[in-house]
C-alpha cells in the first residue's frame, strides 16, 4: 500500500521524546529545539493587526515583496552578500525539502556532516539522492581532507549546517572558504543552514555566502530567533535560475508562507532581540561550566546546544533512561549521528531547570563512573 520512500520512514528520536513530556509531572525538559520566550509583544501586535485587518488570503508565492527586500537588505547589511533570487519559505525545513527536489536526482551523493540535524538524512533519502558523511568529530570542526575524502564521481552537493543543531559549533570564516574553495574545485553545489544565525556567542559570524554566492542555496529564518517556530517562517536566496524554480515548486506544494506572519516578520526584522542572546550566553556558560568537570564536552559557540560525551561504558539509550527516571529529557547522540558516543542537551530553559539538570545529570555521571 505504502509508496517504497516512506515504508521505512520512523519518527524521531526527539518527537518521540517530545511526546513523553505529556506523561511526566514538571519535568526538566532539556530536549526541546525552541527558545523558551515568547514573540516579543510588538511582533504579536503586528500579527493580529494584520489579521483584523484581512491579510488572510494567499500571497504572491515568493513572499510579499516588501518581505523579500527587507531579506535581502539585511544580507548585503550583515554580509554584503546580493542574492539574485529570494523566497519565502515554510520554515527552513520547506527550503530544505524545496532545495532538495530541486537540486538532486536520484543516485545523486549529498555530504552531510556528522553529527547533523535528523532531517538532513531524512529529506536525502526522500528525494531518492545517497547520504555520504564527513566527520566533525571530536572537536566539531570542518577539515579539508575529510570533506575530500568524501567526494566521488556522483557527488552533488555540500550541506552545511552554522552555527549547528546539535553540537552548538560555528564554523569559522577560514572554515567556510575552504569550503568555497572545495566546491569550486569539484563544481559542487552548497546548501548551508544558518537558522541559528543570531545565536552566536563571539564577535564575529560567518557565513558562506560571502565566499561561494554563485554555488550556494543559503537558508534562513525566524523561528529560533524570535520565538515563532509554530509561524513557519522561513527564507532561501542564491542563484535565481534555482530559486526561480524553488519558488514554482513552491506554487505547487506549500503556496505561500503563513499570510500575516509575512506581515509580521516585517517588524521583526527592526526589533533588537541582542539581550535574549545575551541571556543565552549566560545559559551556555552555565551548562558547560557545569558539565564540564564531569563530562568531555566542547563548549557551544552558538545555537543553544551541546553535546557532551556519553559517560565510559553507557550507551545514549541507557543513559537517556537513567536521566527519565530522574525527570530529565534529553536526546541521545544517535538521533544526531551515525555514533553512539554523545548525547544533546538544549540550554533553552529556565536557569532554574538547567542548573537542576546539570546537577542531576553530573550526578548520573559519577555513579556511572565508579
Amino acid at each position: 500500500m505504502l509508496a517504497d520512500r516512506v515504508k521505512n520512514l520512523q519518527a524521531s528520536g526527539i518527537r518521540k521524546i517530545f511526546e513523553l513530556v505529556a506523561s511526566m509531572e514538571d519535568p526538566i525538559n532539556l530536549s526541546i529545539g525552541q527558545a523558551d520566550y515568547d514573540v516579543p509583544d510588538t511582533i504579536k501586535d503586528e500579527a493580529i493587526r494584520a489579521i483584523q485587518e484581512g491579510f488572510n488570503r494567499y500571497t504572491v508565492t515568493q513572499g510579499i515583496p516588501e518581505l523579500n527586500e527587507k531579506i535581502r537588505r539585511d544580507l548585503l547589511d550583515r554580509f554584503a552578500y546580493e542574492p539574485e533570487g529570494s523566497l519565502v519559505t515554510c520554515g527552513v525545513s520547506g527550503g530544505l525539502l524545496l532545495s532538495f527536489l530541486c537540486l538532486l536526482n536520484p543516485g545523486d551523493e549529498v555530504l552531510l556532516p556528522d553529527p547533523y540535524f535528523v532531517m538532513y538524512k531524512i529529506l536525502t533519502e526522500l528525494v531518492g539522492a545517497v547520504p555520504v558523511y564527513y566527520d566533525l568529530y571530536p572537536d566539531f570542526r570542518l577539515r579539508r581532507k575529510e570533506l575530500e575524502s568524501k567526494i566521488s564521481s556522483k557527488t552533488r552537493l555540500i550541506l552545511i549546517n552554522t552555527p549547528s543543531n546539535p553540537t552548538g559549533g560555528v564554523l569559522s570564516a577560514a572554515e567556510l572558504q575552504m569550503v568555497a574553495q572545495v566546491a569550486r574545485a569539484h563544481d559542487l553545489l552548497v546548501v548551508s543552514d544558518e537558522i541559528y544565525d543570531r545565536f552566536v556567542y563571539s564577535d564575529t559570524f560567518a557565513s558562506p555566502c560571502q565566499f561561494c554566492p554563485e554555488r550556494l542555496i543559503h537558508l534562513g529564518g525566524f523561528s529560533k530567533t524570535y520565538g515563532m517556530p509554530g509561524w513557519r517562517m522561513g527564507y532561501a536566496t542564491g542563484p535565481s535560475e534555482v530559486l526561480d524554480k524553488m519558488m514554482i515548486l513552491q506554487q505547487f506544494s506549500f503556496v505561500c508562507a503563513p499570510s500575516f506572519a509575512q506581515k509580521a516578520v516585517l517588524r521583526a526584522l527592526d526589533y533588537d532581540m541582542s539581550d535574549k542572546i545575551e541571556e543565552y550566553r549566560g545559559k551556555r556558560d552555565l551548562v558547560f561550566e557545569g558539565l564540564a568537570e564531569h563530562f568531555d564536552v566542547v563548549r557551544p559557540e552558538g545555537s543553544f546546544y551541546i553535546f557532551p560525551k556519553l559517560p565510559p561504558g553507557t550507551t545514549g539509550v541507557e543513559f537517556t533512561q537513567e536521566a527519565v527516571e530522574n525527570n530529565v529529557l534529553i536526546v541521545p547522540g544517535s538521533a544526531f549521528s551515525r555514533r553512539d558516543t554523545h548525547f544533546r542537551i538544549s540550554f533553552a530553559a529556565a536557569d532554574e531547570k538547567l542548573e537542576k539538570g546539570v546537577k542531576i545529570l553530573s550526578r548520573l555521571a559519577r555513579k556511572l563512573h565508579v
